[in-house]
């Protein structure tokens, strides 16, 4: 049966990006029919070129569609496309949003689909546009069991892990709190980094030590914010970014909005976003996220734009 729901899906995907056009791509290879809209006329003719057929509007992206999948830059877009497919798509259609949105715009997307008779989930990723291009991300997703069980073989097409965690809107919230995670544990190794060099320590002694001691994390052995350590880091190509600082703010502050709806308290959080916010300002926003140790060496004093 997986066998079959795998094969000759036609599929309407919309928001081409620098995610979402290589996950077309991804599913286009994997013999799925994927046709394609993005507001931007490039992004579509990329995706052409990788085996997806172009649409002029995201309703005519959906019609006759068994899979609908958004990539999207917020709730508010979300909402709105879903708002004007739904009139074009039939009861029981698929509907994944792949987007990284707030929770509430997440369970309102769901709400429009359920109205419509369509099954749906949020698939957030992670994993850049790297994993994109090379079909390994990660999908956190909130829906129904049978929502996620029809969706999951095309998921698998993009990614490599694929993970239901829960209902509705909770794939937004596995994201938010694995970036809030992320988020302050970059700024922690970059902190440590910086203090290491004004004291005299070699940051790769301190890389040797900590990554196999109590300081190992994911920010530190895969994705160090020094040259040297780890070679495919963004530290050694300049802080090109693999995941944007405006990204990681983003990001940051979706999960202050839901602490204050939910009466939580982010104090690291609200620190971490503080120091985003200010390298954000100072006009990094498209510097990798780990680039952020400019700011704590104080080497960014003045470069506002």
């Amino acid at each position: 049966m997986r066998e079959e729901h795998m094969t000759g899906r036609k599929i309407g995907f919309i928001g081409l990006g620098n995610m979402g056009g290589p996950m077309a791509a991804n599913l286009a290879k994997a013999g799925h029919t994927v046709k394609g809209f993005d507001l931007s006329a490039e992004a579509v003719k990329a995706a052409e070129e990788v085996g997806a057929s172009a649409a002029a509007s995201a309703v005519e992206a959906a019609q006759d569609a068994d899979v609908v999948i958004t990539m999207l830059p917020a709730g508010k877009h979300v909402i709105a496309v879903w708002s004007e497919l739904l009139d074009a798509v039939r009861p029981g259609t698929l509907l994944i949003d792949s987007s990284t949105i707030d929770v509430d715009s997440a369970r309102k997307a769901h709400a429009l689909a359920e109205e419509k008779g369509c099954l749906s989930i949020d698939a957030p990723v992670s994993g850049g546009t790297g994993g994109a291009k090379a079909g390994t991300l990660t999908f956190m997703a909130g829906g129904s069991a049978e929502a996620f069980e029809a969706a999951k073989p095309v998921l698998e097409a993009m990614g490599r892990a694929i993970f239901h965690c829960g209902e509705a809107g909770n794939g937004q919230a596995a994201k938010m709190c694995n970036n809030l995670i992320l988020g302050i544990s970059m700024a922690g190794v970059c902190e440590a980094f910086a203090l290491a060099e004004k004291v005299g320590l070699d940051p790769q002694a301190l890389f040797d030590v900590a990554s196999v001691s109590s300081g190992q994390c994911w920010s530190l052995t895969t994705y160090c914010p020094v040259p040297g350590p780890v070679p495919t880091s963004p530290a050694n190509n300049g802080y090109k970014a693999g995941f944007s600082t405006a990204l990681m703010l983003k990001d940051l502050n979706l999960a202050r909005t839901a602490a204050e709806t939910s009466s939580s308290e982010l104090p690291m959080g609200e620190r971490a976003a503080a120091l985003y916010s200010e390298f954000d300002a100072l006009g990094h926003g498209g510097d990798d996220f780990s680039a952020i140790i400019k700011l704590l060496r104080g080497d960014v004093t003045g470069e506002a734009t």
